[in-house]
């Protein structure tokens, strides 16, 4: 079967993006729904976390992407490849990802991605760049003590800005990192690679709380 075809930007602020998702339902999406959970956000085709998934059982994987299209052919893959450990939710994760968190138990996210976000490069377009100080606040919210959070792009203006977003959240301390700590590349990362051209990325690990 081809891959779908979407268009590779829509914009998140247009009214059928501003509709709120039904909160995640770990009984209903995966087998072992207390297994530690990986939430990769903006996750496009979800070919990353798809491999990922299959060689991690001891993993969930929650892949949360705005183009509906891409979930439905990203979960009708996963099922074919039998993969219980691993699910696609249509999200606008800049707006909604506290929503879709709602009901996942407190623990359980230990591990966020997010991989070559669209960066908007126009100044009037800023406001619909995925990372902002609410999806920040919402993943320190929900992240395990200790959980990690990996952040990637090839665009040296947008990594300064993200960065700079997690790194003003006291709940995070930045991690050293020399290299993507994954052993699986995005489509776009190796894309990027190819080229050798740069990829700007960023390692944080939520601090634990202080008894």
């Amino acid at each position: 079967m081809p891959r779908v075809r979407v268009h590779q930007h829509v914009n998140p602020l247009s009214p059928y993006y501003t509709q709120s998702p039904e909160p995640i339902d770990l009984q209903a999406v995966f087998a072992i729904p207390s297994l530690p959970l990986h939430l990769d956000v903006g996750c496009a085709r979800g070919r990353f976390i798809l491999r990922v998934a299959e060689v991690e059982p001891a993993w969930n994987f929650l892949g949360v992407e705005i183009r509906e299209p891409l979930v439905d052919e990203a979960n009708r893959l996963a099922a074919e490849a039998g993969l219980t450990n691993l699910h696609y939710a249509f999200c606008n994760a800049m707006l909604w990802l506290e929503r879709l968190l709602a009901h996942v138990p407190n623990g359980i996210l230990q591990m966020v991605t997010i991989q070559f976000p669209d960066p908007w490069f126009k100044k009037k377009h800023a406001k619909r760049r995925m990372v902002n100080e609410e999806m920040t606040d919402t993943i320190a919210r929900h992240l395990a003590s200790n959980g990690k959070l990996f952040v990637q792009t090839d665009i040296e203006f947008l990594a300064q800005e993200m960065f700079a977003v997690f790194r003003g959240n006291k709940q995070f301390s930045q991690v050293n990192l020399d290299e993507n700590p994954f052993f699986v590349k995005t489509e776009r990362e190796k894309a990027v690679e190819d080229k050798l051209l740069p990829v700007f990325r960023a390692f944080f690990a939520k601090k634990e709380v202080e008894k």
